[in-house]
């Protein structure tokens, strides 16, 4: 099993959530994240990588 990492930019906050938008295939539907789970740091703009099952802010 191949586990393949992505990167998203955070789009929008909504109270516990964050939509998420892939950045290798944008038209693909946002992706809601529970905030539990992202960096704390986060705000609207951040890019995050996603890869072995945790998110992790990037340049």
């Amino acid at each position: 099993m191949e586990l393949k990492s992505c990167k998203y930019i955070v789009k929008c906050i909504d109270g516990d959530y964050a939509m998420l938008q892939n950045l290798e295939d944008p038209e693909q539907e946002l992706k809601q994240v529970a905030r539990a789970i992202l960096p704390p740091e986060i705000g609207e703009g951040t890019k995050l990588l996603y890869e072995f099952l945790q998110y992790s802010i990037v340049e």
